[in-house]
């Protein structure tokens, strides 16, 4: 009889896990489940959370999970795909989503009941990540594209319909690119060496060989050639006439034989005298001969290069909806609207204001009078009163911001619970729906940690004694909400994660200003702006605790006067409570979160007003630069 308190889905869960280390082969292998993204971490396997309901999408989903990471540790060996891992990113993308897929088609030859669990895993990412909405391939990501055809080609099994319309997308360039390459799918996917030999070449024929890096299978034949030098050097040279020298010492008489041994004893005092010369201790090695040392790592920060940190392999950069189910971030997103209804209207005021400014400053203006372009109708009428008058064209000018981003960067710290994170998560839609308007693309960042008072770092820190000054000691954890070229649409629920109990932990400013002024480096638009909302200094108790009690705030400071010297991105921030000001030149305070709207609308249109004393008058500066 079941008691009250049991779990219903326990027992499904320990059936799971124990059908999961057969199929995985390691009787030792640890499995959870948990809300947190799915993977295998050495022997631990994180599965999807089944609720006490059951739900068939629930089961079916942490089946299909269950299967994929299996076969991963069953057919995947670490050594050798680090062997041959790309050094490039997009290069890394391909081969990592090709050795998945070819892991995942060794389950379906060998056991078929795993293909028809895993297309439930791939439909459900394929539609969570909305691929039945791409229309373009330059939408599509082409390394999930080369994964999902690798799977398709080797199974011959039908994809889910998410999946096959990105597959489709990039297959008649991949096919015309690398359709020789393919033809030997077949004869490399049982070996992982062999395949990934197979998977880099693809990847030179799809105009990613550059990111390849060094080949390891040259690298060890060079090896393999100076050992075989270094042994031919070390044997006697003059063994070839080892024998020849012994036939004449036998026919030769004892009176020579004896002569000969003397030569030959005073010959090798010389030679060990003169060996003893050439390499004593006071002479230096050949520079040829020199012991090489490793290089020094690069550092942590840019900004300061002896910012250190202890552990980064648990840090993560992970986009919004893979920390929550669609669902979940569905229902997040309503309880923030509730939350907010009575504060919508003004915001959205300030924000059709904000539209009304940008677009009064999209007008078209145009130059009249030139000799190509396009052609000014208004001006016929005097080529009709004139023939010989030339045809007059006009061209359109730029406006000043229409090649521009902004990125938003939203501190998810625990002090920001309640009330502030509501608002600017809301600011942060509007803000975004009011700029995608006017053609400004926006993403939308946010950063925390993934424990409190430390996490796997700290562990290892107090494992390895607790070594002095060792720098930042809790796992990061990166946020994406809205990626600067995904529409707003697709990823409006995404925000609702801000409501998840749990999330705002700790806060490291300074590593995530300098996450997000990668990010915006990276890109091609001319003009950057990046708006950090915070309510105060970087606070992390584990770093903090045993490092310098300003060691967080110095390395923020260091970060902001990078970004500032540079001058690649237009940095400016708001501060939620406590004065940030001491840290941004260009930033204010609000003592009320229900003026975070106002300052986040009035510092946005400052920054695109044509009158540069408006600009310094509202960003707080002395004076127009």
């Amino acid at each position: 009889m079941t008691k009250p308190n049991d779990n219903p889905a326990d027992p499904f869960k320990k059936a799971l896990a124990e059908a999961t280390k057969v199929m995985a082969d390691d009787s030792e292998l640890s499995v959870n489940y948990t809300v947190d993204p799915s993977g295998l971490s050495g022997d631990t396997m994180r599965l999807p959370q089944v609720s006490r309901r059951l739900t068939r999408e629930e089961v079916l989903l942490a089946r299909g999970t269950a299967d994929a990471l299996a076969l991963k540790h069953k057919f995947h060996n670490a050594e050798t795909h680090a062997k041959y891992v790309p050094q490039g990113d997009m290069a890394r993308e391909l081969y990592e989503a090709m050795e998945t897929a070819r892991c995942e088609a060794m389950g379906a030859r060998h056991m078929p009941g795993t293909a028809s669990n895993i297309d439930v895993k791939i439909n459900h990412e394929a539609l969570r990540k909305g691929y039945n909405q791409i229309t373009t391939a330059s939408e599509a990501p082409l390394a999930v594209s080369a994964g999902y055809l690798i799977r398709h080609l080797a199974t011959g099994r039908p994809l889910p319909e998410a999946a096959t319309n990105v597959m489709e997308l990039w297959r008649g360039f991949i096919e015309s690119q690398a359709g020789e390459t393919l033809e030997n799918l077949d004869e490399t996917i049982a070996d992982q060496a062999l395949f990934a030999k197979f998977a880099r070449q693809m990847i030179t024929d799809l105009g990613y060989g550059d990111q390849l890096g060094d080949d390891p299978d040259a690298l060890e034949e060079d090896e393999e050639s100076d050992n075989e030098e270094g042994a031919d050097e070390e044997q006697d040279p003059d063994s070839t006439g080892q024998d020849e020298n012994e036939e004449d010492e036998a026919d030769a008489s004892p009176e020579q034989a004896q002569e000969q041994e003397q030569d030959e004893s005073q010959a090798q005092v010389s030679a060990d005298e003169m060996a003893e010369e050439e390499f004593s201790d006071d002479q230096e090695m050949p520079d040829g001969e020199a012991p090489l040392e490793p290089p020094a790592p690069p550092p942590v920060s840019d900004a300061d290069p002896e910012y250190q940190v202890f552990l980064d392999t648990h840090d993560e950069e992970i986009a919004a909806e893979d920390l929550a189910e669609a669902a979940e971030l569905e229902r997040l997103r309503n309880y923030l609207d509730q939350q907010l209804e009575p504060l919508k209207g003004a915001v959205s005021r300030l924000a059709n204001k904000l539209q009304r400014r940008l677009q009064a400053q999209q007008n078209r203006s145009w130059e009249f009078d030139l000799e190509e372009g396009i052609l000014d109708a208004g001006r016929l009428a005097r080529v009709v009163a004139n023939p010989t008058t030339p045809l007059s064209f006009k061209h359109e000018k730029d406006t000043e911001f229409r090649d521009t981003v902004v990125t938003l960067l939203i501190d998810n710290s625990g002090s920001m619970r309640g009330r502030p994170i509501s608002i600017a998560a809301i600011c942060a839609d509007v803000l975004a729906r009011t700029l995608e308007r006017c053609n400004v693309k926006v993403e939308i960042l946010g950063f925390t940690t993934r424990a409190w008072k430390g996490g796997q770092a700290r562990e290892a820190w107090l494992n390895e004694g607790r070594p002095q000054q060792p720098g930042r000691l809790n796992d990061l954890r990166h946020i994406i909400y809205k990626s600067a070229d995904a529409p707003m649409r697709r990823t409006r629920a995404n925000l609702g994660l801000m409501m998840k109990e749990g999330l705002l932990k700790e806060n490291i400013d300074g590593e995530a200003l300098e996450w997000a002024h990668r990010r915006m480096v990276a890109r091609q638009e001319a003009r950057k702006i990046l708006m950090v909302i915070s309510d105060g200094a970087p606070v992390d108790d584990s770093t903090l605790s045993v490092n310098p009690a300003n060691y967080l705030e110095k390395h923020l400071r260091d970060v902001i006067a990078m970004v500032e010297k540079r001058r690649q991105v237009e940095l400016l921030a708001i501060g939620i409570g406590h004065d940030v000001t001491r840290y941004y030149d260009r930033a204010v305070t609000i003592t009320d979160v229900d003026q975070l709207a106002g300052a986040m609308t009035e510092q946005l249109a400052a920054l695109f007003d044509n009158d540069p004393r408006a600009r310094a008058r509202v960003m707080g500066m002395r004076k127009a630069m």
